[in-house]
């Protein structure tokens, strides 16, 4: 069974000793140069309505909307700055057609930081994300770097999204033999529809002392039951959506699976009185791995209804029922470790009781 939280019961992010909310208040929706995002008025009432709760941690990156998240952000943050824990993210091209406007590779992470700091009109990143591994820089050049810009003052601590599992843990190492400053969170999709990380990037994460910070935990919308198979698509284009439609069918995950999980939760969050969106997001905070699950709202009343997840406790039967509905298969070496015949060569037969 969960247990019902609030904003204001703060969770210690990985192995530091930073104090952040249980919800993350993403700000991809702030601003409308994609054209589907929330304007500055709308945007600031969903952020004094989450700070006004007790809400302290708040997600941005460089390009989020061509630079005017951090720039909206930047201003609502100012009175505030000290009760906010900010994090971005560099990686994602700020120019077209310019090789060196992208990537993990130390002339553009200091670039990028730069334009953070300037678009957010701040003296410090209180956590940045490398956005996405670019599988050309090496670790060396990537946590070297990273750490460079910790020990200048501009950033205080680091975080990782969207690369393997094993490459973090090399990086992660890297940082602890040399005595770098390490990843103390992990961004990564983490839904109902998208569980394949709980195979490798989650149990990472727990061992070498990364929060996981959910993102897109409604599945993009699907599981708020706003989607019909009269939607389903397999869109794949390389240009971001002018839709939001668009933005999740080019995630792969608007299938028949996904409709078919989303029938169980809006069956759950009807029994419960509650809406679909608070049994999603209830059930990526039941994980002890989480740190805080990343909300993005293009209103107020988004927004509000997504708080209200925190109020939110599963029953053992109903924490059944989502997993029977959005179970995945093993893959190897689990699968195959786990059969009774390699079980039984491993341990000679004898019962033997795990570490908790």
């Amino acid at each position: 069974m969960t247990t019902s939280s609030a904003l204001d019961h703060y969770r210690l992010l990985g192995r530091s000793g930073l104090r952040v909310s249980p919800l993350s208040l993403g700000t991809m929706t702030f601003g409308s140069d994609w054209g589907w995002g929330a304007d500055d008025a709308e945007a600031q009432r969903i952020f004094d309505a989450y700070v006004e709760r007790g809400g302290n941690f708040i997600d941005t990156a460089v390009n989020y909307t061509n630079g005017s998240a951090e720039k909206i952000l930047g201003r609502m943050i100012k009175a505030k700055r000290d009760r906010i824990v900010l994090a971005t993210k560099f990686t994602m091209s700020r120019e077209a057609g310019n090789p060196n406007a992208g990537g993990n590779h130390r002339y553009n992470l200091v670039r990028s930081v730069e334009t953070s700091l300037r678009q957010l009109d701040t003296d410090r990143i209180d956590l940045l994300y490398l956005h996405a591994w670019d599988f050309t820089t090496s670790p060396e050049e990537v946590m070297r770097a990273l750490d460079d810009l910790v020990r200048d003052g501009k950033i205080l601590y680091l975080g990782i999204c969207n690369t393997p599992a094993w490459r973090i843990a090399q990086m992660q190492t890297l940082a602890d033999l040399r005595g770098w400053s390490p990843f103390v969170a992990l961004q990564i999709e983490y839904s109902l529809v998208e569980r394949t990380v709980e195979h490798e990037l989650i149990p990472m994460a727990q061992a070498m002392g990364l929060g996981v910070l959910p993102w897109s935990p409604l599945g993009g919308g699907i599981l708020t039951g706003k989607y019909s198979r009269a939607d389903l698509s397999d869109e794949n284009g390389a240009d971001v959506a002018s839709t939001r439609k668009g933005i999740i069918a080019s995630t792969g995950h608007l299938n028949e699976r996904a409709l078919a999980i989303a029938e169980v939760v809006s069956s759950i969050a009807h029994e419960s009185g509650a809406s679909s969106s608070h049994i999603a997001l209830a059930w990526t905070l039941r994980n002890s791995a989480v740190a805080s699950t990343i909300i993005g709202a293009r209103t107020v009343a988004q927004a509000e209804d997504n708080f209200a997840a925190l109020e939110i406790v599963l029953t053992d039967e109903q924490l059944q029922r989502l997993e029977e509905a959005s179970a995945i298969d093993p893959i190897f070496p689990a699968r195959f470790i786990s059969r009774p015949m390699a079980q039984q060569l491993i341990t000679g037969g004898a019962a033997i009781r795990g570490r908790e």
